[in-house]
């Protein structure tokens, strides 16, 4: 399969489509032939890049939606819309998360909750309503974005840990759940990845020892993360489901 087609002709799902992974996503997605359908809680006003994506490939190829993925009634209104718009929904990828981190004895129910909500939540509420689209269109590929930090044990990283320690679970129930139905369920599971957001809140050092506790002794860019994620968006990846990908570098 070529990989600059591997995507031609699939309708794509990207929530938090105006972060750096989702940003990236969809510039990609569509250089490899798909139509994205991008959702975030942000503007895409305050996105130039989103724009020229926009202006290059047209509301045919691209459709943007702001809207609040861990709210009920905007996911089912955003599916509802990607099957007005499209017709049909090939693909998710989820990448929206609120992060939690303090001890559990310091951490009020408020903010508990609020972790929870908005990643794991809201990853419940996206294949809720996907999956029957998904169904209709004859099947295929959820990608649920999961974190290392799931994985292994950071202190402190109680509430997100726990969250996207759900998402592991809950990504494999979708799959051995809807597989009948030609649906296949999948976690990434990124490492450290270069922000804006990570490289203006960490000193130097924090920086330089975080890369180097990968093996490849450096961070991973987007692009880089979003390789895998059109691997298992595609049909490249056809015999794998509940699995877990880790794009870390070695860390884990």
């Amino acid at each position: 399969m070529n990989r600059m087609n591997m995507l031609q002709n699939k309708v794509i799902l990207i929530t938090g489509c105006l972060g750096t992974l989702g940003r990236s996503a969809a510039a990609m997605f569509l250089e490899r032939g798909a139509a994205v359908y991008g959702c975030d809680l942000a503007s895409p006003d305050l996105y130039p890049e989103i724009a020229k994506l926009q202006e290059r490939y047209g509301e045919s190829r691209l459709k943007l939606r702001q809207a609040n993925m861990c709210d009920e009634g905007e996911v089912k209104a955003a599916i509802a819309d990607v099957d007005r718009v499209f017709g049909r929904l090939d693909g998710t990828y989820h990448n929206v998360f609120t992060s939690g981190w303090k001890p559990a004895a310091e951490m009020s129910l408020e903010e508990w909750e609020h972790a929870i909500r908005g990643t794991l939540t809201s990853t419940f509420l996206l294949n809720k309503y996907a999956i029957p689209l998904l169904i209709r269109s004859g099947g295929g590929s959820i990608v649920n974005t999961s974190s290392i930090l799931g994985q292994i044990v950071s202190k402190g990283c109680l509430a997100y840990g726990a969250a996207k320690a759900g998402v592991d679970q809950m990504t494999r129930v979708i799959a051995a759940d809807y597989a009948e139905y030609g649906i296949r369920a999948n976690v990434l599971v990124p490492g450290d990845f270069d922000t804006k957001e990570s490289v203006a809140r960490q000193s130097e050092q924090q920086r330089a020892a975080i890369k180097q506790s990968a093996w490849l002794g450096r961070s991973a860019s987007a692009d880089e993360i979003n390789e895998v994620a059109a691997f298992l968006l595609s049909d490249a990846s056809s015999y794998v489901t509940g699995a877990s990908y880790k794009v870390d570098g070695g860390f884990h």
